[in-house]
């Protein structure tokens, strides 16, 4: 495949948005089409097929949660069910003002929702440190348990540098102490197996558009469905059929496809770096590199600002600096500030995550591209030196 042929720009930044799977948009089309409905209005047939195909939506999210259809709950993004599960945490703790244990490089819905909490003087937050890898350091959710925390919450995956946190262990021992748990899993569906955390957390967290499927949707798993998820989700709206139909088409595929489409991932992945690591023997990975999303590839090229790179390859490969939500920033995010990464590395944080959909020959340009273009940043500031 020649340059020419690939779509440009070559996409490589799966982890703020994957590209919506045709069959999904199929799937769409054809609810658009066909289910006129309001699925709150069962009285009528064109009523009851809405709400029948929300509940088929529902059987597919679950088959990739490992639950019953009962504990899942559409909501309008994963920011959105972030929220809802974070108030109904703290609706259940027992303590008046719960303690609340996060790590400090959660996402940023989550950092904002636990910020207005605080603003209202009913939560108290327990920061939870991590190490240069982005892993938990040292015994950090023990000592919270021990300190009395209420409420853990904790992400699967990092999205932006792709560590996966040893959620199992932690939610174990937060079970056994009676803890309630919350747990983000946006990054880490259709991507790591999601029944064994199902089988242990109170709240689980994903998105429609991480999964191949539609920008506006997300789920909410909750363990134990009760009148106060009923009051939580009261008065929301006219369900978004057409949007829910294709989460659940994209949660069925996403489960059906996850283990090969690791190992498909993870070889490209590794043949990205491997180029980059060719051109460039400084080249630093960033994050867990043993235990990092088999698609994630977060990189520093000391002495190449990022935002210089992004200018030059922008048009040509999409990748990003960090999070979506953080675009356009002008400094390191809260992730690599909390990972301590030095100054020079931060600068030059890229963020390049592959997909279902990316090819061997989109890589090799990829590199190929990111390169040259490297290779120009560097030998302008090496002549402005000499100068």
């Amino acid at each position: 495949m020649s340059k020419s042929e690939l779509i440009v720009p070559i996409y490589l930044d799966h982890h703020a948005t994957t590209p919506i799977d045709p069959r999904v948009v199929d799937a769409m089309i054809d609810a658009m089409r066909g289910l006129v409905g309001n699925p709150n209005s069962i009285e009528h047939g064109a009523g009851r097929l809405s709400a029948s195909a929300i509940e088929r939506a529902r059987s597919e999210v679950a088959l990739l949660v490992g639950c019953d259809t009962s504990n899942i709950r559409f909501t309008y993004s994963a920011s959105d069910a972030l929220r809802k599960a974070l108030a109904l945490a703290v609706e259940r703790a027992s303590a008046v003002r719960p303690k609340i244990a996060a790590t400090r490089v959660e996402h940023p819905s989550l950092l904002a929702a636990l910020a207005d909490f605080v603003s209202r003087n009913e939560i108290e937050v327990v920061w939870l440190d991590v190490d240069r890898r982005g892993q938990l350091a040292g015994n950090t959710i023990s000592e919270a348990l021990t300190g009395g925390a209420d409420i853990l919450c904790l992400m699967m995956a990092n999205n932006e540098v792709g560590t996966i946190y040893p959620v199992e262990e932690a939610l174990a021992a937060c079970l056994e102490a009676g803890v309630i748990t919350v747990v983000d899993a946006t990054q880490a569906a259709g991507r790591l197996d999601l029944h064994p955390a199902s089988a242990l957390c109170d709240f689980l967290i994903f998105s429609g558009h991480k999964i191949y499927g539609p920008k506006g949707v997300g789920a909410l798993f909750i363990g134990e469905p009760g009148g106060d998820v009923d009051r939580q989700f009261a008065h929301t709206g006219t369900p978004d059929v057409v949007s829910i139909v294709g989460m659940g088409l994209a949660a069925r595929l996403a489960h059906e496809a996850r283990v090969a489409e690791g190992v498909a991932m993870e070889r490209l992945r590794d043949r990205l770096q491997n180029g980059l690591q060719v051109a460039f023997d400084f080249l630093v990975i960033n994050g867990d590199e043993g235990r990092r999303l088999p698609n994630s590839l977060h990189i520093s090229i000391p002495g190449v600002p990022n935002d210089a790179l992004l200018a030059r390859v922008g048009h040509e490969v999409a990748i990003s600096t960090g999070a979506a939500c953080a675009s356009g920033a002008q400094e390191p995010s809260h992730v690599l500030r909390a990972m301590a990464l030095p100054e020079a590395l931060a600068d030059s944080a890229l963020r390049l995550s592959v997909g279902r959909f990316t090819t061997e020959a989109e890589i090799d340009i990829a590199i190929e591209i990111i390169v040259r273009a490297a290779r120009a940043i560097l030998q302008a500031r090496q002549e402005k030196i000499a100068c």
